[in-house]
């Protein structure tokens, strides 16, 4: 008998990005990293390595015109992505949160979720070479138990772990409950990114 494939986890890419766009957003975000003292103060307080203004500014798209030019973007991927995934929704999804992060050599962060949300991504403004993937995690890995190890050549759909290599321009989605980290960034220069939810 033929073997099926159930229960797929979706994952979205799309490069987006103009070099216009991408140089407007790296100068505003370096210029929070600068100026938004709450900010710096909550990724000193967290063992953040670098800035995020996750839990300082939470206007962007109306305090800058780059963020609000990313927004309509965003906001054109997501519908995409939840036709894809086949949401059954009373209202289009929203953006609820996005936020700068400024990871700096060495800047790493660890495994988590997005609770609360629908959608969640992140789009990449400045990538140096060798700052870090994106590492995706099989939903289904703490109920593994005794199952063993994957092969090399495994299909990705049948590896417990998926690394998604970012690049300036390009955004990421996926369904807030997938588990995923950030890989250490080990360039010698910033990894600029933009993080954010959708409900």
């Amino acid at each position: 008998m033929p073997v099926r494939t159930l229960f797929a986890t979706n994952f979205y890419e799309a490069d987006i990005g103009t070099p216009d766009l991408l140089a407007e957003l790296e100068e505003s975000c370096r210029l929070f990293a600068e100026e938004d003292g709450a900010g710096r103060a909550w990724s000193r307080e967290h063992g953040y390595k670098g800035y995020t203004s996750y839990a300082s500014l939470g206007d962007l798209p109306e305090r800058d015109p780059a963020f609000h030019d990313l927004k309509k973007l965003l906001d054109k991927e997501v519908k995409a992505f939840a036709k894809t995934c086949h949401f059954d929704l009373a209202k289009p999804l929203r953006l609820d949160s996005l936020w700068v992060n400024v990871l700096k050599p060495g800047g790493t962060h660890s495994g988590h979720i997005h609770p609360h949300s629908i959608v969640s991504g992140t789009f990449y403004v400045a990538v140096p070479p060798g700052s870090g993937a994106l590492k995706l995690e099989d939903p289904r890995l703490p109920m593994l138990m005794a199952a063993p190890g994957r092969t090399d050549d495994a299909p990705e759909h049948q590896r417990p772990f998926i690394y998604a290599e970012p690049a300036a321009g390009r955004a990421f989605l996926w369904e807030s409950w997938l588990r995923h980290e950030v890989m250490p960034n080990a360039a010698k220069k910033d990894r600029i990114s933009i993080s954010f939810n959708y409900r």
